[in-house]
């Protein structure tokens, strides 16, 4: 991979990771349309640079982080994340097996297209406006909405933000919680497939070749410039997704997602 290959993946996990389209599905097909092998090293670095998506929610909602005497808020994400956890390591292996299935994947993205053309509809009258209204009970039931993701092509974010609204939050606020939550999910995430799993599967030699690839000045430079990439992009399209959302709802992504899906599955049907 070089540096212009993951730039370009790095801008997709940027635009995708928020909103509800599913990043993974969008950093697969990128580099399947760029004649990328899927090699371990590869999913290493799209996991790695979601570090710089999760610093882009930090950042936008700092006063949210760093608010020290709301406890609450850290424990409802704490009390939210643990289904995630749970259920992404008992069904680590499935999980892996579906990644490259890009026909599973497509189709998946076109199915929950058709979920958003009516999610709006569903839910008309909220009543939670704000991240403190949400109770533990509810930010729990959002987190096993969260696992739903765990198919790729469903879209954490969509999967968390339609839990949310099942709860009587608004568009915004189960936008917002999204978000909050993503960063915990992503973190435990990023820990795990680059540190723990990485170095815990293979052969003694191929443990070498990992630590080796890792310590190239090559490889921290693309996941130095890979990880800003992605906070910058991610910094935009965060605030544009919520404008967007607020005012015109989930049908403009429900139709995007259709679309590319139908795209994509004619692409792998017939010219791939």
């Amino acid at each position: 991979m070089d540096i212009f290959q993951a730039i370009i993946i790095a801008i997709i996990e940027g635009l995708t990771e928020y909103l509800p389209i599913s990043s993974t599905a969008h950093m697969g097909f990128t580099a399947a349309l760029m004649g990328m092998e899927e090699t371990e090293y590869l999913k290493m670095f799209q996991v790695s640079i979601q570090f710089g998506a999760i610093l882009s929610i930090v950042v936008l909602y700092w006063r949210k982080f760093f608010d020290f005497l709301n406890f609450n808020f850290y424990l409802k994400l704490g009390f939210a994340v643990i289904p995630a956890l749970g259920l992404g390591y008992l069904l680590d292996d499935k999980i892996e097996a579906v990644l490259g299935n890009q026909i599973a994947i497509s189709t998946v993205l076109v199915l929950g297209g058709v979920v958003l053309l009516f999610v709006d509809k569903w839910f008309k009258n909220p009543k939670i406006t704000d991240e403190k209204e949400i109770t533990f009970k509810k930010a729990i039931i959002i987190g096993f909405w969260q696992c739903l993701a765990m198919m790729p092509g469903t879209s954490r974010s969509a999967a968390s933000i339609i839990g949310g609204m099942t709860q009587g939050l608004s568009r915004k606020a189960a936008a917002e919680f999204s978000f909050f939550l993503a960063v915990p999910t992503m973190l435990a995430v990023t820990v795990y497939s680059v540190f723990v799993k990485t170095w815990g599967k293979g052969t003694e030699l191929e443990q070498k070749g990992y630590e080796m690839i890792l310590a190239s000045n090559e490889t921290i430079i693309t996941f130095i410039i890979g990880n800003v990439v992605a906070f910058v992009v991610a910094l935009i399209a965060v605030k544009t997704f919520i404008n967007v959302l607020t005012k015109y709802g989930f049908k403009f992504w429900g139709w995007y997602r259709i679309v590319i899906g139908i795209l994509l599955l004619v692409y792998f049907n017939f010219y791939k």
